[in-house]
């Protein structure tokens, strides 16, 4: 989701979802979110809504761990909204620009909780996002956002970072938005920060694996499932990795 024309998110998910949903990575952050989102039992009674939902991967795993639990999520893209629909038919989705004011009326009910995974580096003006974001919130609602922080790679530019995050401009961020921020941390020590020592290392090598199809290359796959296993030994109490999560409240 972006504010500039150049970011072409439909050809985004186009091609890279199945790379994207082959990055260990994402459990990583998954299990960050959830392990802060604050859900109990099987979600009863929360409306969980995803900001840049993509293709529906936060929310399927949402669907699965909590699954009383409402499912939103918006995004720029209709392709990404079209492969979110198509494994969450049970959810609210809708495709709008949240760089900009929204429909209050887009979704039937507010969110008591809010996820934003991966999705403010590719911003220019990341308040903006979850400044607008708040008129689909419940006053106090809990926001866990994800973010980037450590060296960029090419193929993070490639797919259209604008920044990563310290600690302290991830909340900056926030609190222009008009939200408290709860807490910040730095999950994936030490391994995560190798493993984007590896992809930096690869520079446009990795660009050209993924190449034109999307699809990675067996010994991508292979070291991207052996990161997976040593991710599970990372020591995150230590706060040295190099992803960013935020708990943040809405304003009441």
């Amino acid at each position: 989701m972006n504010n500039t024309t150049q970011d072409d998110w439909d050809s985004h998910w186009s091609r890279f979802a199945s790379a994207a949903e082959q990055n260990p990575a994402n459990v990583l952050r998954m299990d960050a979110v959830f392990d802060r989102l604050g859900l109990s039992g099987a979600g009863e009674g929360a409306r969980v809504l995803d900001l840049g939902c993509g293709q529906g991967e936060v929310l399927g795993v949402l669907s699965r761990r909590f699954p009383s639990a409402g499912l939103m999520g918006v995004d720029l893209s209709a392709e990404g909204v079209a492969k979110a629909r198509a494994r969450l038919p049970q959810a609210q989705l809708t495709c709008a620009n949240l760089m900009q004011p929204v429909d209050l009326g887009a979704f039937k009910t507010s969110a008591t909780h809010a996820v934003c995974s991966e999705v403010l580096e590719h911003l220019d003006d990341p308040s903006a996002l979850l400044r607008h974001a708040r008129v689909w919130l419940e006053p106090g609602a809990r926001l866990v956002i994800t973010v980037p922080a450590g060296p960029m790679s090419a193929f993070d530019k490639h797919i259209g970072h604008r920044q990563h995050f310290t600690a302290k401009s991830l909340q900056e961020v926030i609190e222009a938005a008009g939200y408290r921020a709860v807490r910040v941390s730095r999950p994936g020590f030490p391994f995560f920060n190798l493993y984007r020592l590896t992809v930096i290392a690869r520079g446009q090598g990795l660009v050209k694996d993924v190449g034109q199809a999307g699809e990675l290359p067996f010994a991508a796959r292979a070291a991207m499932k052996g990161f997976g296993v040593l991710f599970r030994l990372n020591a995150d109490r230590l706060n040295l990795g190099w992803q960013l999560v935020a708990v943040a409240e809405a304003p009441h």
